[in-house]
């Protein structure tokens, strides 16, 4: 099959699975965007082969919605015989185009996040109604699978692909760096290099709750339990934390925004932990793929679906959502040893391998775009507590059931 990838535009961290689909063996892709990126934080990906481009600029109304010329015509091209749309109900050309594609009978997809959390009236009414306009939907996660089970959706429409980055390159750089002196990467930051260190990488927003962080380190530091902070990113909270960090008098460590990904490896590895108070998406994945455990909150309403990638004392650990005194306990579980063993280590990248990797979203989407139906075999355990209320008000809870290999 000819199939149209269309996004509003591509970013960065997109790369290596667009690569992925480019060379498929099973469709023909081509990819439909913005050469401009239109989220200003996000750095745009150059699409090389320009013979598999076609760019379809986008408008902005409003706040929140989005409108992109060229997809009415797309949809009605004969050469096409499907369409994947990023799955946003705020684009309204998508509305258009996707419902045009269909009465023109080419396979409709969308890639979404589909169902992060619990809505009601209007806007869940219309969420539904644009998914409904695709033949399949391809979800990061199972909780969004399961909500969709809830609303009523066929469960062989709906797809989890998962999420990825450049997992090829960052496995190469994780063996290549094996055995590092974390000690003499850390001297490098901090005064007392000896101490355990914890990380993240992120925009320095108010989402981020980094706040939190910064009292639970202030809480160890009190309990005799000293740890360093290293913070990789800017934004607009950035000076209101080092002010904070000065009045706690703890070591924290800004280092700025940073894209070179040996650097951000080496920061990772040496860290016992990566800890993202607030909401947790891609810096999941970013540190699994270097082996170190992540340490996110409990709130499944208010996170990423990447966040189903943490497997409690296993590959992370969740605290109590907003709670600094939880989050002191929980980081001071996982930096009172020496370094994570080797077990937990090899725990963290094991769930890459099988499924957050550019290689199993390629083949799922193609699988999706065949019209073959949802793999049941693809599933994994989630939050152990989080439960999900259906339509009728009962509760489905997610549970530990059996991976493909």
């Amino acid at each position: 099959m000819k199939v149209a990838l269309v996004y509003h535009f591509f970013p960065h961290y997109r790369a290596a699975v667009l690569r992925e689909l480019l060379q498929s063996p099973e469709h023909e892709y081509f990819l439909v965007a913005d050469e401009r990126g239109t989220e200003p934080s996000v750095r745009t990906w150059d699409v090389l082969d320009q013979k598999r481009f076609c760019s379809a600029p986008c408008r902005k109304l409003f706040s929140s919605f989005l409108f992109q010329k060229g997809l009415f015509a797309l949809a009605l091209r004969k050469d096409l015989d499907g369409l994947v749309y990023l799955g946003n109900p705020y684009f309204l050309s998508t509305w258009i185009s996707a419902l045009t594609a269909r009465l023109c009978g080419k396979r409709v997809l969308f890639w979404t996040h589909g169902w992060t959390r619990q809505e009601k009236g209007l806007k869940a009414w219309l969420r539904v109604s644009f998914y409904k306009l695709s033949h399949a939907l391809l979800l990061y996660g199972h909780f969004a699978k399961m909500t969709g089970l809830a609303k009523g959706f066929a469960k062989e429409k709906l797809h989890v692909i998962y999420n990825s980055l450049d997992y090829e390159q960052q496995r190469t750089i994780r063996e290549r760096l094996s055995g590092q002196n974390s000690t003499a990467v850390k001297a490098e930051y901090f005064d007392r290099p000896e101490l355990p260190m914890v990380i993240c990488s992120a925009r320095l927003t108010q989402a981020c709750r980094f706040d939190l962080l910064l009292r639970a380190q202030a809480r160890l530091r009190d309990e005799g339990h000293m740890i360093n902070v290293l913070l990789i990113g800017d934004g607009p909270e950035r000076s209101s934390l080092q002010s904070q960090a000065a009045r706690l008098r703890i070591p924290v460590k800004f280092l700025g925004a940073c894209y070179d990904e040996l650097t951000l490896a080496r920061l990772t590895i040496a860290a016992h932990a990566t800890v993202s108070p607030g909401k947790v998406g891609l810096t999941a994945i970013h540190s699994l793929a270097y082996d170190t455990p992540v340490i996110t909150h409990d709130d499944y309403a208010a996170q990423g679906p990447e966040w189903e990638a943490i497997v409690p004392g296993r590959t992370g650990a969740l605290f109590r959502s907003g709670d600094a005194d939880d989050l002191a306990r929980v980081v001071k579980e996982w930096t009172s040893i020496e370094a994570p063993p080797p077990e937990t280590r090899a725990e963290c990248h094991k769930i890459l391998d099988k499924f957050y990797n550019p290689i199993f979203q390629r083949r799922a989407i193609d699988r999706a775009v065949s019209g073959a139906p949802a793999d049941d075999l693809f599933w994994m355990r989630t939050a152990p507590s989080a439960s999900l209320p259906t339509d009728e008000g009962s509760e489905q809870t997610m549970k530990e059931t059996p991976v493909a290999a």
